[in-house]
């Protein structure tokens, strides 16, 4: 795999601070039942990295010491944990608000067939990746019978009372372009997909997040051996919105690794960009219960662009969303079951 790190390291991305941080991002472990072209995370079933029982305890310790409100876990599929279970109960008993980044198909992997009921018991907010609502598409990109199995899992979830009318549990969508090219405008695709897949499955959502892809891992290194990395840099660069720097994720959110050690955001992460924290050259989870993170300077390189760009892009889908208009998409038919 090609490393991205040098084409992105520098930069003239403009400075940025922490605020407040109100968001642990825990990264449970690189072990996924998928392995997708464009993860930036380059997570597989082949992948080991998981974490232990003493840093998801510490992830609990640093939720209740300093208060922090939404504690946000990823992966690879982050269900995979053996400590997934434990640290959304704990952190829901201490009034925090948890987010799943569920891919869908692990709802039907063997051992979590009452993981959705999970979910729903404890009242986790459910961010699941859908890159179109296309079948043709989603299987190009994440593996034949995948959509399949993606529509099965929103059943089931709809079932127990996500994304439904009058229902505090809450089910997110993420989009993902097909290649190295920006999003649509998020207003347009919430309205397609709110469309499409009420009248073809019957499935109702809350929000739709569009995400630009990332030029690290294993995208990142795809670009390269295509030859297209500088011209995806020249897109992102060219489409940069000094506005939305202001409310990109990093500015309140700690990424943690399976090791615990603390990143801007999930890209740094990748990169080995470790967070700035005081003095300590690699700060660690156990580093927040004795130093404060807020008003750091944010690690910066060039594929913060990608954050910047258009309408934006953040874990919370674009950073100034449209409103609903006529779709521009012009997917294939979709597939009726």
């Amino acid at each position: 795999m090609h490393a991205t790190l040098p084409l992105l390291a520098a930069t003239d991305f403009p400075p940025i601070r922490r605020r407040l941080l109100d968001t642990l991002q825990v990264n449970l472990g690189y072990k996924c039942n998928q392995s997708c072209l464009h993860c930036h995370v380059a997570a597989s079933p082949q992948r080991t990295e998981m974490m232990d029982a003493g840093h998801a305890g510490l992830v609990l310790e640093i939720l209740r010491a300093r208060g922090i409100s939404t504690l946000d876990l990823t992966g690879g599929a982050p269900e995979l944990s053996p400590h997934f279970r434990e640290l959304v109960c704990g952190a829901r008993a201490l009034g925090v608000r948890v987010i799943d980044r569920c891919n869908l198909t692990i709802l039907s992997e063997p051992g979590q067939d009452d993981l959705a009921a999970f979910l729903a018991a404890q009242g986790v907010e459910v961010t699941a990746s859908l890159p179109c609502y296309s079948p043709a598409r989603v299987d190009r990109q994440r593996g034949d019978g995948v959509f399949d199995r993606s529509i099965a899992g929103l059943r089931q979830l709809n079932a127990l009372g996500y994304g439904q009318d009058g229902s505090s549990l809450v089910l997110n969508l993420v989009y993902n372009p097909q290649g190295a090219s920006l999003p649509p405008p998020q207003g347009e695709l919430h309205a397609d997909y709110k469309r499409e897949l009420l009248q073809h499955f019957s499935i109702r959502f809350n929000h739709l997040f569009a995400l630009t892809y990332m030029p690290v891992q294993r995208f990142g290194s795809t670009l390269v051996s295509k030859g297209t990395f500088a011209s995806y840099m020249q897109l992102l660069r060219g489409a940069y919105e000094a506005e939305n720097l202001d409310t990109v994720m990093c500015r309140s959110m700690v990424s943690v690794d399976w090791q615990g050690d603390l990143y801007d955001c999930d890209f740094n992460q990748m990169l080995g960009l470790h967070a700035r924290l005081g003095d300590i050259e690699h700060p660690h989870l156990r580093d927040l219960l004795t130093h404060d993170p807020d008003d750091e300077d944010i690690r910066i390189a060039d594929h913060c662009y990608g954050c910047t760009a258009g309408q934006g892009s953040s874990c919370s889908g674009a950073l100034e969303p449209s409103e609903p208009q006529e779709s521009v998409l012009k997917f294939a038919p979709t597939r009726i079951r």
